[in-house]
């Protein structure tokens, strides 16, 4: 297991800063997930580290030794891609032998390694197959495969499931958490679904247009996101977003309208009167029997989907703000009718105009 560095990690094309002064220090053994939206430069990041990208400014550090000029080969390294990258002509065994044949590793310890990972992966009947008579899930633990018979330092995995259907990335999703608790290997994931970041993580890293937003434990993540970004992207359905205004500041307390209701929210205050923030709500956290802490009024329900296990209504407030609410269960409610929302205070959000968290 191996420590990974970075200090003022920066990347350009031409003129063009694709990652900026990024500093991340990943214990050995964590689980790292970068997660951003498309072109926010995490696997950008993650090719930097692999060596198979240049590193324009900075400083990268693998297990305390400088690794900027290091080629790939010989970082410790080995890398899941989205792709498979399977030889079609070649059977899973060889597939998962081949690098270490080009090694010239003993056939002895191969055949060892080959055969451990296998019943890791629990891939060990398929050995003798061609990758074209293997399903999408079993290409993609045959790609694991070939990483783990390497024994690397660091796990790389570069949105490894965005190629399979939805029951195959529960499946294959839960086999990499798996893998992680049974070899404890340094491993950094990177994916645009923060579902997977959620669930594989022991650290998150929040990623924008190429610098890191927010980094912590998925919960810490959820719970106290640093500003209105990081709240809208993490979470499904995606955080509410309310327009109030300060009424009025005392006591520690900030007194808020909205359309004409006043909340009033302990350890707001430090806002000016007639300042416009943003009331940050989730879903779950509101409820519709009538008698919540904090009334947010009437929602005209325009659409509701009936998930089985849970019932996401979409609607407006009397203002018109859209707000959408998910709730537990199987509800009896159709486009057309009028809820009471509501919220408890404790699960309210602020952030001001610049979309950062007020406390």
């Amino acid at each position: 297991m191996t420590t990974l560095s970075l200090s003022k990690i920066e990347k350009r094309f031409g003129e063009v800063e694709i990652i900026r002064g990024v500093d991340l220090q990943i214990g050995s053994g964590e689980f790292v997930v970068f997660v951003g939206p498309s072109g926010c430069g995490k696997s950008t990041l993650l090719r930097m580290i692999a060596g198979l990208e240049p590193i324009s400014g900075g400083e990268l550090a693998i297990g305390g030794r400088r690794m900027n000029e290091t080629e790939a080969a010989r970082r410790g390294i080995a890398m899941v891609f989205q792709s498979y990258a399977l030889y079609p002509h070649m059977s899973v065994y060889k597939n998962m032998s081949f690098g270490l044949e080009t090694a010239k590793v003993p056939k002895a310890e191969i055949d060892r390694k080959v055969r451990k990972a296998a019943d890791i992966l629990q891939i060990g009947p398929l050995l003798d197959r061609k990758p074209k008579q293997l399903s999408g899930g079993q290409r993609q633990r045959v790609a694991i495969g070939r990483a783990i018979v390497r024994q690397p330092d660091i796990f790389l995995f570069d949105e490894p499931l965005s190629n399979l259907d939805a029951e195959l990335r529960v499946q294959t999703r839960v086999e990499i958490a798996k893998l992680h608790a049974d070899i404890g290997a340094t491993m950094i994931y990177v994916t645009h679904d923060q579902v997977e970041a959620m669930t594989l993580a022991d650290r998150i890293v929040v990623l924008r247009s190429g610098v890191i937003e927010q980094q912590g434990t998925p919960l810490d993540i959820y719970n106290r996101p640093l500003n209105k970004f990081v709240a809208g992207f993490v979470g499904s359905p995606k955080m509410n977003f309310l327009d109030v205004v300060v009424k009025s500041d005392s006591g520690g307390n900030a007194t808020l309208d909205l359309a004409g209701s006043s909340i009033e929210l302990i350890g707001a205050a430090g806002q000016a009167q007639g300042a416009k923030l943003s009331l940050g709500v989730r879903p779950e956290h509101i409820t519709t029997g009538g008698e919540a802490e904090i009334s947010l009024g009437k929602l005209s329900i325009i659409h509701v989907e009936q998930l089985g296990g849970q019932t996401i209504a979409y609607g407006r407030l009397a203002d018109g703000q859209s707000l959408t609410v998910s709730l537990e269960g199987q509800r009896r409610i159709v486009a057309g009718d009028v809820l009471e929302a509501g919220i408890a205070a404790q699960n309210c959000h602020l952030f001001d105009a610049a979309g950062r968290r007020v406390e």
